[in-house]
C-alpha cells in the first residue's frame, strides 16, 4: 500500500513540472466583468453575502446560485443555468465542495478563470474522498449527522469547526439556515478538471477545521494556482471577504 508521504511526494513532483507554466497563466488574465459564485455544504447562496457587494462596487455582475445540494449532476446543470445567462467572460468561484462544481463546470467557453476558496479541486475522475483520506481528517467530518439521505452539521460542529472564527450570534444564525446535503452528492466525480486549461486562484484557509489546510495547499500546488492563505476557519468568504474580494478581483483581471 502506498503511504501517504509517498503518495504525496508522487503527485507533488507531477504538479511541479506544470506548475511554471500555469503560473504564467494565471497572471495573464482576460478581463470579466461577470462574476459567478458557488456555495459548497451547510449553507445556501446567502454565505456570499459579505463577498458580492464589495464585487458589485467595483462594477462586475454577480451571481450566487442556489446549488440544490442533490446530486453532482444537478448541481453541475444549476451551474450551467447560470452561466449559459452570462454575457461575456465570467470568473467561476467556487467555495468547500463546490470546487466540485467549478471543476466540472469551469470547461465551459465563458469562463475565463477559476477561484477556489478552501475548496475541493480534484482530477477529472479522481475519487476526491481517496485523496482527502491521505491527509489527517479535519474535525468536521465527526459532526456530520445524518437524518435518512440528508446529512448536516451538528450545532457543536458548525459553531466550532465550521464557523469558528465568526462571532456567535452569526455562525448561530447561519447554523439556522443551513441546507442539508443529499448522500448521492458524495458520491459524483467530475469528468473534466477545469484548472487544467483555465487561469486558477485559490484562497487557503490555515485555520480551517473542514477540510485539511495541508490538502488544501496540495491541491493549490498541484494546478499551479495563483495562491493565498487565509488565517481563518472555513468560512474565510465571511469573516475575511476583502481578502477574498481582492482575490476575485485578481481572477477577473482587475487590480
Amino acid at each position: 500500500m502506498i503511504s501517504r508521504r509517498t503518495f504525496g511526494s508522487v503527485l507533488a513532483a507531477g504538479a511541479m513540472v506544470a506548475l511554471a507554466p500555469r503560473l504564467a497563466h494565471a497572471a495573464n488574465v482576460p478581463a470579466a466583468r461577470n462574476i459567478v459564485l458557488v456555495h459548497g455544504l451547510f449553507a445556501d447562496g446567502s454565505s456570499w453575502s459579505e463577498v458580492i457587494p464589495r464585487l458589485q462596487s467595483a462594477g462586475l455582475n454577480v451571481t450566487s446560485v442556489q446549488n440544490p445540494l442533490t446530486t453532482l449532476d444537478d448541481a453541475v446543470a444549476e451551474t450551467q443555468l447560470v452561466l449559459d445567462r452570462q454575457d461575456g467572460p465570467t470568473v467561476l468561484v467556487g467555495h468547500s465542495f463546490s470546487g466540485m462544481i467549478v471543476t466540472e463546470a469551469g470547461v465551459d467557453p465563458k469562463v475565463s478563470a477559476v477561484v477556489y476558496v478552501a475548496a475541493r479541486a480534484p482530477d477529472a475522475g479522481e475519487d476526491y474522498a481517496a485523496l482527502a483520506k491521505t491527509f489527517p481528517a479535519p474535525p468536521a467530518s465527526a459532526g456530520v449527522v445524518f437524518d435518512g439521505d440528508e446529512g448536516r452539521l451538528t450545532e457543536a460542529a458548525f459553531l466550532h469547526d465550521f464557523a469558528g472564527d465568526l462571532p456567535e450570534d452569526h455562525a448561530k444564525a447561519l447554523y439556522a439556515v443551513q441546507e442539508p446535503f443529499h448522500k448521492a452528492l458524495l458520491t459524483g466525480k467530475t469528468k473534466h478538471a477545469a484548472w487544467r486549461s483555465k487561469p486558477s486562484f485559490y484562497a487557503v484557509s490555515t485555520e480551517d477545521r473542514t477540510i485539511n489546510p495541508d490538502l488544501e495547499r496540495f491541491m493549490a500546488k498541484r494546478m499551479g494556482a495563483t495562491t493565498i492563505e487565509v488565517k481563518s476557519s472555513h468560512l474565510s468568504l465571511i469573516s475575511h471577504p476583502q481578502e477574498i474580494t481582492a482575490l476575485i478581483l485578481q481572477a477577473a483581471g482587475h487590480t
